[in-house]
């Protein structure tokens, strides 16, 4: 059987959109070394995860659209002042689309909410590295150690399961 050049193609590509599925689907669990990334915040800043090691990180994914991640945003504020002087960082990290959202939108979103801590965009390959081809629920935040590694994984808002989490590793 001979394929058209046409049909080749298509072979080819659905080939390889299955080997990076299945490749993909790595979605980090508790312990594992969190993946590193470098990020743009708001303000065009190059923020790395990396520069966080030695302190515990809270990893924020959000929208602004999303009305569960916009009533954890006041405990994540207070989480902030309270734990930061004890190492910990809150990192947030936009999911929303910049097409439709820009940094200015973003950042008059972050004003009005009083948020106390970066705010970075999102791509495809850290939403690929967190989540793998899980269902990327939002809010999902991850409890990060002071070595790097992931302690926990809370999908949601629930009020007080950050502090309770954080409380473990402090």
């Amino acid at each position: 059987m001979i394929l058209s050049s046409q049909s080749r193609i298509w072979v080819f590509a659905s080939l390889i959109l299955f080997l990076f599925l299945y490749g993909c689907d790595k979605k980090v669990e508790a312990l594992q070394t969190a993946p590193d990334f470098t990020l743009r915040s708001l303000n065009g800043d190059s923020v790395s995860l990396k520069k966080y090691r030695g302190k515990i990180v809270l990893l924020d994914f959000w929208a602004t659209w999303c009305a569960p991640c916009r009533i954890s945003i006041p405990e994540l504020v207070e989480l902030q002042k309270k734990y930061r002087d004890r190492g910990v960082a809150v990192l947030g990290i936009s999911m929303d689309d910049p097409q439709m959202f820009t940094d200015k939108f973003i950042l008059a979103f972050k004003e009005k909410f009083k948020m106390n801590y970066p705010i970075l965009r999102a791509d495809q390959k850290v939403a690929m590295e967190y989540f793998g081809t899980a269902s990327m629920a939002i809010p999902t935040l991850f409890v990060i150690n002071r070595e790097g590694k992931i302690v926990d994984k809370i999908v949601g808002y629930a009020p007080g399961a950050v502090e309770r989490s954080l409380k473990k590793v402090l």
